[in-house]
């Protein structure tokens, strides 16, 4: 393992490379990255014209996204023998700046991750939106999930059969209203690009799913009215396996802690053979996100429901460059 404590080209090229493979709602990836070589440090930015206005108005699910390329670059610094030192929000005059993080170094022994397959998961970890095969999974490799979420900030519950019954409700409610709201259609569809789009951002017609031939899972529609882009219907898993992410408050810096929860999570579920997809139409709507919430803690605020098991893997989608570099594809 190397150890740096500057901040030099190599070691911004491997923070981001990592960065950039995070998952972000619709694939807009909206971030940007600033490396202050004098202070040492990465600045991560929102990217305000990468957002949802109708999907996402409060920009939740965009500090989710951020959150999420945050965790790589910390576990990214962490295997380059760093200690990343994070700051969430440090500068209340220039609200776009999301976070810094200071690559210290270099890493005591009880600092090295015990996990090596994290950061390997980072270029395995796709979403896939296809049947799962429905063999449970072990509660240790659940537990761990749970566990990770925890580490960063959030909390992560495995409901029983009737509670996956009622989140998978209130999101097949939440889709059905996106489906019948003709802007909110237009701006997801926005983001569907045709095989060989010379574009790094949004989801390739190939990398959709099929609907549910049980009409059981709720998956995005992302086709609408556009029959010709829709895969033949499949049956999905019987029994859905799944858990909701949640904060017990919700300000900005719980979206940004929330995010990267959502990314250990799901690089511990990669890291163990299993495939994801998120489930997060509720959420944008705020009276489903509302009842999506457990009833005991009193105070719970969801921001995603993450479906797991063991599947098919999904379709790689592109990737801009975090800064002067190749296009990547996670």
């Amino acid at each position: 393992m190397r150890t740096r404590t500057r901040l030099d080209a190599a070691t911004v090229e491997s923070l981001l490379a990592a960065a950039v493979a995070a998952p972000s709602i619709h694939n807009t990836q909206p971030w940007r990255f600033r490396p202050d070589p004098d202070r040492r440090l990465l600045e991560v930015h929102s990217a305000p014209e990468r957002t949802l206005p109708l999907t996402d108005p409060t920009h939740r699910a965009q500090y989710l996204s951020v959150g999420a390329a945050l965790f790589n670059i910390r576990l990214a610094a962490v295997h380059l023998g760093m200690r990343p030192e994070v700051r969430l929000l440090p500068d209340p005059h220039r609200p776009g700046l999301l976070a810094t993080v200071r690559p210290a170094g270099p890493l005591d022994e009880d600092d090295r991750p015990s996990d090596q397959g994290l950061l390997d998961a980072v270029a395995r970890r796709h979403t896939s939106r296809f049947p799962f095969t429905g063999r449970p999974v072990p509660e240790p490799v659940v537990a761990e999930m749970a566990t990770a979420a925890h580490a960063a900030g959030a909390r992560l519950h495995v409901p029983d059969i009737a509670g996956t019954r009622r989140l998978l409700r209130l999101t097949a409610a939440a889709e059905a209203r996106n489906q019948t709201c003709p802007d909110r259609i237009a701006e997801s569809r926005a983001w569907i690009t045709a095989p060989g789009a010379d574009t790094p951002y949004g989801i390739p017609a190939t990398a959709l799913g099929p609907p549910d031939a049980a009409a059981r899972m709720p998956m995005r529609d992302f086709t609408g009215a556009l029959p010709g882009l829709r895969l033949p219907a499949l049956w999905f898993e019987r029994h859905v396996q799944s858990a909701l992410l949640w904060t017990p408050q919700d300000r900005r810096e719980d979206w940004l802690r929330a995010g990267q929860a959502l990314q250990y999570v799901l690089l511990t579920a990669t890291a163990h053979g299993l495939r994801t997809s998120l489930l997060h139409q509720a959420m944008e709507w705020p009276d489903l996100r509302a009842a999506a919430a457990l009833p005991r803690p009193k105070r719970c605020h969801p921001h995603m429901l993450i479906r797991f098991g063991y599947g098919p893997d999904g379709a790689g989608t592109p990737r801009a460059p975090g800064h002067a570099g190749g296009d990547r594809t996670r």
